[in-house]
């Protein structure tokens, strides 16, 4: 198989490690990966803030860079579920038939990194060991509407060396939610608030989510508070190797 990485704005300029375990594990399972030097960002923002006209500029550059791709692999479900579940909406806005094809294609290409793991390629164990206390947050976008369900909890489970821990509520909000953060940062905060203490009450030295947007507002404030638990991107756990 060859897969074509979407790194994401937020991989590409704050968490590029994500992108090099993505690739990592992979590559250990025997994907051909390329990276299209020309990709940007998926458009995610503007829409959430009403500027269509600007996402669907962002929508047609999409299209083209990953025109020849087989399958477009992203470690992040938000942007995925931008790509399956968005670019279709905005195309139709656009009136342009060739563009609303190319969007449903490329939907129908782009997979989360678990999703591809497990519900494609059928492996639960990548040879990953990372022997500490873990706990999984699982995304609004992965659940919500990519429904990975247990993909990345099944990932994890088969890492050597890993005691993974249950969450409690963990399909609630951390309240990130992109530029819901912004516009609403007291609820979002409240909402984090409920989400540190349940992260906290597991005993975990690691939290883990397949989106670096939620383990960037969870890790902040995991950081403000020191409360030693580290913020971990499920690709980096599913790359470590160690003893």
């Amino acid at each position: 198989m060859r897969a074509s990485l979407f790194i994401t704005c937020v991989n590409d300029t704050l968490f590029p490690d994500t992108g090099r375990a993505t690739v990592a594990v992979l590559e250990r399972d025997g994907v051909q990966v390329d990276f299209p030097l020309e990709q940007t960002c998926c458009g995610q923002m503007h829409a959430n803030s009403g500027y269509d006209p600007e996402a669907i500029a962002l929508v047609r550059r999409m299209v083209r860079v990953f025109a020849d791709a087989e399958i477009v692999v992203t470690p992040s479900g938000s942007c995925a579920a931008m790509i399956r579940e968005g670019y279709p909406r905005l195309a139709a806005a656009s009136s342009d038939d060739a563009l609303v094809r190319a969007a449903r294609e490329l939907g129908e290409r782009t997979v989360e990194l678990s999703e591809l793991l497990v519900g494609r390629m059928g492996i639960d164990d990548v040879g990953a060991a990372f022997p500490h206390r873990v706990t999984l947050h699982p995304t609004c976008h992965s659940l919500r509407l990519l429904k990975v369900g247990d993909a990345p909890r099944r990932l994890l489970a088969a890492v050597g060396g890993i005691d993974l821990v249950d969450l409690e509520e963990a399909t609630e909000c951390c309240g990130f939610g992109g530029t819901f953060a912004v516009k609403n940062a007291d609820t979002s905060m409240a909402m984090l608030s409920d989400k540190l203490r349940r992260i906290l009450d597991t005993g975990a030295e690691v939290c883990t989510a397949a989106d670096n947007s939620c383990l960037m507002h969870i890790g902040g404030a995991l950081k403000r508070q020191r409360a030693g638990v580290r913020a971990m991107h499920l690709a980096e756990i599913l790359a470590a190797q160690e003893s």
